[in-house]
């Protein structure tokens, strides 16, 4: 089976979806499936050094990058259009990521037209609170060529059950649930906290408040502020990392939101940590906190419960599956509440580490790349008319 996975951006400074494209693209690479992955070279406000128009071999898939205009998030790619017009019929499956993306509404019209089947992963940009945000913007473009796209897409995948019930308020019932994951290989060990330490020494000996993601105004890093303000007065060892990457210039205000409450001096921005130095991260942090407004279903979330952190989230991150088992303080996007489970959670460290321990057992049992790929395969299959027995499903995660 041949799938062509295509997204408008793969540069890290995007966040999840970029992960998530090139991570599924392996794990279903090591499936058995063949996997072509189209994309651009935008990165934030410059472009990636790459090779454009031409294969890249990785292990599992292969990947060709297009020139494009962009401003930030906003990207078009005319070569990548004309690509796809091209050769879209070539495979069994084309597999879209995101929404407000010109280069990928063109990409599923050109499948309508070409009657090749196609599936379309919001990444929860269909979500209340993402709908709302510059809601004059895209109010219209919503109207004219992203329903209509949907519409005609054999199957919308979401993450969690609350995005599939919005998209179903929206009018679509062909959404399919598959979770994001992690590799289970890369938290079976952690880098030494003292990694992280020597590239930022103010946080060696500190209780770390650990925020993993992009530097962005849904991410409620406004209510994060006057909470960890609040929770340090409490708790005067407590030093927040703010590590991502800031791919729209909101780093000014967010940091104004810190300064504002006077706890600055307790605040590290690292920007964008991968690697070891990100795992170095989760190491060294006493509780992971995702404060955010919207998520499709956050990768970094995964990261910090699979590492063992008690985690504070909000509802809108939409894991409730967490509450369920007791792995996750699941709180309001409220400030007052995110304070609460802050204390709660630096106040008892113990407690924090069975909880933490919960989280890590719950995520390295259910939600892997692994378990993602092959319920994608499936997918695949359904709406490709391929035979089942095309691909061998056994291969280990």
């Amino acid at each position: 089976m041949k799938v062509l996975i295509a997204i408008p951006y793969l540069a890290a400074v995007y966040g999840g979806p970029s992960k998530v494209a090139q991570d599924l693209a392996q794990s279903l690479g090591q499936k058995g499936i063949s996997v072509d992955l189209v994309t651009t070279n935008a990165n934030g406000a410059d472009k990636l050094t790459v090779p454009l128009n031409q294969w890249i071999e990785k292990k599992d898939y292969r990947v060709k990058y297009f020139d494009c205009f962009h401003r930030y998030d906003f990207i078009m790619s005319v070569a990548l259009c004309q690509w796809l017009a091209r050769y879209a019929a070539d495979y069994a499956v084309v597999h879209t990521h995101n929404m407000f993306a010109p280069t990928m509404a063109i990409a599923r019209w050109i499948c309508q037209q070409q009657k090749v089947p196609y599936l379309t992963t919001p990444h929860g940009m269909l979500e209340p609170w993402a709908l709302s945000y510059k809601a004059s913007k895209k109010r219209l473009y919503y109207r004219y060529f992203e329903s209509p796209m949907l519409r005609t897409s054999s199957a919308i995948h979401v993450l969690n059950r609350q995005e599939a019930s919005h998209v179903n308020t929206l009018g679509f019932s062909q959404t399919e649930i598959i979770h994001n994951g992690i590799y289970r290989s890369e938290f079976q060990t952690l880098p030494k906290p003292e990694v992280f330490y020597h590239q930022f020494p103010e946080t060696q000996g500190k209780q770390i408040v650990l925020f993993l993601g992009r530097i962005d105004p849904k991410k409620g890093l406004d209510l994060l502020a006057p909470a960890f303000a609040k929770a340090r007065h409490q708790f005067p060892n407590a030093h927040l990392v703010l590590a991502g990457p800031d791919s729209i210039g909101f780093l000014p205000t967010a940091r104004s939101f810190f300064e504002q409450v006077g706890c600055s001096n307790a605040v590290t921005f690292t920007g964008m940590l991968t690697g070891d130095l990100k795992y170095s991260a989760l190491a060294a942090a006493s509780v992971y906190v995702a404060p955010s407004y919207s998520e499709g279903f956050s990768i970094s979330i995964l990261e910090g419960m699979a590492a063992g952190l008690p985690c504070i989230i909000t509802h809108q991150c939409n894991f409730p599956e967490a509450a369920t088992m007791e792995a996750a303080h699941i709180v309001d996007s409220d400030a007052e509440a995110i304070y609460s489970a802050l204390s709660q959670v630096l106040g008892n460290l113990s407690e924090g580490r069975a909880m933490g321990q919960r989280a890590r057992n719950l995520v390295l049992q259910h939600y892997t790349w692994g378990c993602a790929a092959e319920k994608l395969i499936g997918l695949y299959k359904a709406i490709g008319n391929v035979p089942t027995q095309f691909v061998n499903l056994n291969n280990a995660a």
